[in-house]
């Protein structure tokens, strides 16, 4: 019994240590949570890594563990304070659905899709990307997609909608060559492609603000995903690519278009026929990404952009999405010169207006 309660304690200092030092080096800038996590299941075999399993036991109760450590073991298992923010914030791992990484928390009696989860937090929508282990496009997917996006449309207390991942590893690693390969039927292919194209379309169309939380990989379909939306928000460790030309393909949902609008001419047709991926800094210094913040930050920072932009004139917004960036600079003036009178002759002006006067906030009813 001793022997076993002196291996449980070498067993328990060791995994609070490794534990203790990840988020330490994360605290430090040193390396991002998916890094630490992946190199310490990678080189040292710790399955999963020490911040994924603190956030299933929960970040309250690792930091009793510590504390209790700290008086029994000395000043070397103090809690970093990496992790007492995140207990002050309520972050307290996967039972809140935040701690060093981000879990889905579905909303309950939803029929939700197979590949995709909907949760929803006031007026604003989250999309979980949800197919293991690398959230491919499918046509499944597609599907989903739609499905999902017709249920969000037909919400109109829904104001802005994040896609995200619940993979910490993944945002969307491209299209699902296997499923693709399948569709022999030219006609079952032409419906794929326009299904794809129509949604994301619609989205850029809508007057809900969309916002891609790119935690890690966006690759082929998942860049273009993420490109289709109005804003994205990159962890520092994400990574973005075309790499469609090394299987003798092109993009085929959008790289070809999207892309040059957002990093330009050049730097796209570099991306795309050479096939690199460019890091979450390269892909803000170019456009492509609206912030780079650190990994344990994107989601929150994501609902924060969420709710900002959820809470502007819904009118205004789809009239701005609709008339920005017309390849022809006449077109986009009349175009906006439409938009502007849409939006001049809406009740959501009405009000906006007569809150400006009133000193208040602005109650928006998207008419």
């Amino acid at each position: 019994m001793e022997a076993a309660t002196a291996e449980t304690t070498v067993v328990e200092r060791f995994q609070l240590k490794a534990f203790s030092e990840a988020a330490m080096v994360v605290d430090e800038g040193v390396a991002s949570t998916k890094d630490v996590d992946l190199g310490m299941m990678m080189g040292a075999g710790i399955l999963p890594g020490p911040l994924a399993r603190a956030d299933e036991a929960g970040l309250d109760v690792m930091l009793d563990r510590l504390e209790l450590a700290e008086r029994e073991w000395g000043d070397g298992f103090a809690a970093p304070l990496l992790l007492k923010r995140l207990v002050n914030q309520g972050r307290l791992g996967k039972k809140t659905g935040q701690g060093f990484f981000f879990y889905p928390q579905p909303d309950d009696g939803f029929d939700h899709k197979e590949t995709i989860l909907l949760e929803t937090r006031d007026e604003l929508a989250i999309l979980w990307l949800n197919r293991p282990p690398t959230n491919p496009i499918s046509p499944q997917v597609v599907r989903d997609l739609t499905a999902l996006w017709d249920e969000l449309e037909a919400r109109d207390e829904i104001r802005a909608a994040v896609i995200a991942s619940s993979n910490f590893a993944v945002f969307c690693a491209g299209a699902d060559i296997k499923e693709f390969t399948k569709m022999t039927d030219p006609a079952a292919g032409k419906e794929l492609l326009d299904g794809g194209h129509g949604v994301l379309r619609r989205m850029e169309q809508s007057s809900k603000v969309t916002i891609a939380a790119v935690n890690s990989l966006a690759l082929g379909g998942g860049c273009e995903l993420a490109m289709a939306c109005d804003f994205r928000i990159a962890a520092e460790s994400a990574s973005f690519g075309q790499p469609e030309i090394n299987l003798g393909i092109i993009p085929g949902f959008g790289g070809t278009q999207r892309l040059p609008r957002l990093v330009g001419e050049a730097k796209a047709l570099e991306m795309n026929l050479l096939g690199e991926p460019i890091s979450a800094p390269q892909a803000y210094e170019l456009g492509l990404a609206n912030e780079v913040v650190p990994d344990h930050e994107l989601f929150d920072t994501a609902l924060a952009w969420g709710r900002k932009l959820g809470a502007q004139a819904p009118v205004a917004v789809e009239q701005v999405k609709r008339v920005s960036a017309k390849g022809d600079l006449d077109q986009g003036i009349e175009a906006e010169k439409g938009g502007f009178a849409a939006a001049f002759g809406s009740e959501d002006a009405r009000e906006g207006i007569s809150a400006f006067l009133g000193k208040r906030k602005p109650e928006w009813k998207g008419k």
